[in-house]
């Protein structure tokens, strides 16, 4: 199996989980109505690579080393078959690799079009809901995250639905959200949460919108652009107060995706930036996509 992966590619990264395996035949899917490469990786656990380092001889390390190997192997070779049963037409490449699995799929974020991952994984240290790989990557990709939810098979979905704030760096947020829905079919619903005074990101703080009919004017007007791009998707505004991870997450029913932006990583924030996708993630029962915002106009 080639270690290279092909610049853009679906990155899906796989442990032999459950939520792995529905992972996969999203990631296929995925690749398939974008016309991309899909790269399926393993990597050889991190704990077990210290556990190795701690028998103090390099020939401990050479014994073990193959053994990560071939389950790593293995286990790509597994995902490999599913990925190419469902969907035939896709190129699909086995990468097994050795390291924690958090620190290899950050350095493909690098260069993948997209890092897809199951809701949960094996190990014994893991939040309630997201594992910790999971929560990881989607704190320091450089690229798209989607980390799936098996759902429930003929449930009812209720399409894409994805946070906005009107600011020029949510833009490639709302841009994800409509190309997904416009590949797939489905509606999508943009919803702008207030969760304090109401001000618009391009006027001065001291000016505030009179109300909510001229704040969900305002929230037409900036995805206007974006319609006109994708004029197949039907799309819905909404207004909603409290907290962003509240807002995008209390619907009676799944979403068939849920779309949320990352601060660009700051050397003063560090991982703060990621609390509110993250905080979206624990709560969502629905597929969520992590997309990083543009940077601001002052940086570039």
């Amino acid at each position: 199996m080639d270690t290279h992966i092909t610049p853009d590619s679906i990155v899906l990264g796989y442990d032999g989980s459950e939520p792995a395996r529905h992972a996969v035949t999203w990631a296929a899917d995925q690749a398939a109505l974008e016309g991309r490469p899909l790269a399926i990786v393993n990597a050889g656990g991190e704990g077990e690579l210290r556990t190795i380092g701690w028998a103090g001889v390099d020939g401990g390390c050479s014994q073990q080393l193959p053994d990560l190997l071939a389950t790593s192997r293995a286990l790509v070779q597994e995902a490999v078959t599913l990925a190419s049963s469902t969907q035939t037409g896709v190129q699909v490449q086995g990468v097994p690799l050795l390291g924690g699995a958090r620190q290899r799929l950050v350095e493909l974020s690098a260069s993948a079009h997209m890092i897809v991952l199951g809701s949960r994984g094996r190990g014994p240290f893991r939040s309630t809901v997201l594992g910790s790989v999971s929560a990881g990557v989607v704190r320091s990709a450089r690229c798209t995250v989607v980390v799936c939810r098996p759902g429930h098979s003929g449930a009812l979905k209720d399409g894409v639905l994805v946070g906005a704030d009107g600011s020029a760096e949510s833009l490639p947020v709302v841009e994800f959200a409509f190309r997904h829905a416009s590949l797939r079919g489905l509606p999508l619903t943009v919803v702008h949460c207030v969760t304090g005074p109401v001000t618009h990101p391009s006027v001065p703080e001291s000016v505030v919108l009179a109300d909510d009919q001229e704040l969900h004017l305002l929230l037409s007007e900036s995805v206007a652009g974006l319609s006109e791009k994708f004029p197949d998707v039907h799309v819905t505004l909404q207004l909603a107060r409290g907290p962003v991870e509240q807002c995008l997450t209390s619907g009676s029913r799944p979403r068939d995706l849920i779309v949320v932006g990352r601060h660009r990583v700051s050397p003063l924030l560090g991982l703060v930036t990621g609390a509110t996708a993250t905080a979206v993630l624990e709560r969502s029962g629905s597929t969520v996509a992590v997309v990083p915002e543009a940077a601001p106009v002052s940086e570039i």
